[in-house]
């Protein structure tokens, strides 16, 4: 898919003029510091998906920021726009001069079923509910576990090929866009070359996994499909194939006959190599890693909203506009 002679005699200069000055003039005037006065809707109300929501103050807040939004500043308000994602919704508004916190519930659309259901051959709906997310025995970035209600959503029930990836790169004509790189061509592991102005995939690996795909490469073909990338939560609920407690979406206990792990097959498998979980999905352990919408954050677990929850901004339509 992270001069200091010159600077020193000016600082001398600037230190001489002050202490010449402070004798004859007077105090500097301190200015008042600005206070945040309300927020419209007012905090801990419910509002829609497509709300705005004003926050005003005393005065014109200078160095604001508002966490995983997208806002904007006029005078006294600060503007922040959705869409956002049902659930809870958690915002800090900083500005020089203090820290605000705004909390809101956000309303769901009536029906649990995806908003637009999309062709749905070669995917498998999953449908709304509540799960047990993450494990007391991983890494602590895994804990705790904690129940999430996800909305209703489709799952591709491969993963993408080499053979798909290349149909998009030579769709595009390129595999970078806007200094980003999509897919690390050159690489020894790499299974697609651009060979004479084409992306090709080497012999024998057209129904393997693609790999070294980078997050903005997953998310341009995703978008290619007409399609996005699940988030984290999404993901979990579907590789647990329905069961809960479990360590794999089969039970606790790992072999070679049920997933490529550990390096024992010492490459990629084909897609469906191994059997599918309890919602007809294949790979959803082992293989190759795959990447999830939401930004990574050791510590979400244990502060993550029980509904639809997303990592590093407000709303899943809000990290579509903006990825690139």
């Amino acid at each position: 898919m992270k001069t200091k002679i010159n600077l020193f005699g000016r600082c001398c200069i600037g230190i001489i003029l002050l202490i010449g000055l402070t004798g004859c003039s007077e105090d500097p005037i301190e200015e008042d510091p600005v206070a945040f006065v309300q927020a419209i809707p007012a905090t801990n109300s419910e509002i829609q998906q497509d709300a705005t929501i004003i926050a005003s103050f005393d005065g014109t807040p200078s160095g604001v920021n508002v966490n995983g939004g997208k806002f904007s500043v006029s005078g006294a308000n600060v503007t922040i726009t959705g869409p956002f994602t049902p659930g809870t919704l958690n915002l800090t508004v900083t500005w020089s001069d203090g820290t605000q916190p705004l909390a809101y519930t956000v309303e769901g659309p009536e029906s649990d079923e995806p908003d637009v259901s999309p062709d749905s051959q070669g995917m498998v709906l999953i449908e709304a509910g509540e799960f047990r997310m993450g494990s007391n025995s991983g890494e602590t970035s895994e804990k705790p576990i904690h129940s999430v209600y996800v909305d209703a959503f489709y799952m591709d029930e491969y993963e993408v090929t080499n053979a798909e990836y290349a149909e998009f790169l030579n769709a595009k004509g390129k595999h970078a866009e806007a200094g980003k790189e999509w897919y690390h061509i050159g690489n020894q592991f790499s299974r697609i070359e651009y060979v004479s102005r084409e992306y090709q995939v080497k012999g024998g690996y057209e129904n393997h996994p693609v790999t070294f795909v980078s997050w903005y490469g997953a998310m341009a073909y995703a978008e290619w499909k007409g399609k996005r990338l699940p988030t984290e939560a999404e993901w979990e609920k579907a590789a647990r194939g329905g069961l809960s407690g479990l360590t794999y979406p089969w039970g606790n206990a790992i072999d070679s006959n049920r997933a490529n792990y550990n390096r024992h097959v010492g490459d990629t498998t084909p897609i469906g190599k191994y059997a599918a979980n309890g919602y007809g999905l294949y790979d959803m352990s082992g293989n190759v890693w795959e990447w999830c919408l939401d930004e990574w954050n050791g510590n979400f677990y244990s502060v993550s909203p029980a509904q639809n929850p997303l990592s590093g901004a407000n709303s899943i339509q809000w990290l579509l506009d903006n990825y690139t």
